[in-house]
Formats: structure tokens, C-alpha cells, sequence
């Protein structure tokens, strides 16, 4: 158990701040699925939400800047090739 008062207050903070993670993580997750499965008009409507998305996860660093970039490329791929 924590000794100290900020010790205390940095464990709520952790979890706090974990969950919020997961979530947006989640959700994203989840915005990226739906599109891949979207047929070509709502893929295109869909895609500047999910690119929006996935570069403030990275800004955030809940991803890695370099696996954004990957999934970016990927997405625009695949809307291109619809």
C-alpha cells in the first residue's frame, strides 16, 4: 500500500487515465472494423473520422506513431481500392 499522500493520488490518476485509454483505444478499434467491412460510399464518409482518430491516439502515444502511420496507409488502401 501506498505511503504517501501523492503516492495515493497518482495511483487514482493511473487508473483513471488507463481506462479513458482503453476506451478511445477501444472505440477506435471497433471505427476501423466497421470500415474495413463498409462498402465504398460510407467507407468514404467514414475514413476522415477514423484517420482523425487514429493521429490523436498516436499524439497521445496510446499507439505508436509508426503503427498509426501503418494503419493510416492501410486504411487509404483499401478505401482507394473499393
Amino acid at each position: 500500500m501506498a505511503n504517501h499522500k501523492s503516492a495515493l493520488k497518482r495511483i487514482r490518476n493511473n487508473e483513471t487515465k488507463r481506462l479513458r485509454n482503453r476506451y478511445q483505444h477501444k472505440t477506435t478499434r471497433n471505427a476501423i472494423k466497421k470500415l474495413r467491412n463498409a462498402e465504398k460510399a460510407e467507407a468514404e464518409k467514414l475514413y476522415p473520422s477514423v484517420i482523425s482518430m487514429i493521429d490523436k491516439l498516436a499524439k497521445k502515444n496510446i499507439i505508436h506513431d509508426n503503427k498509426a502511420a501503418n494503419l493510416k496507409s492501410k486504411l487509404t488502401k483499401h478505401v482507394a481500392a473499393l
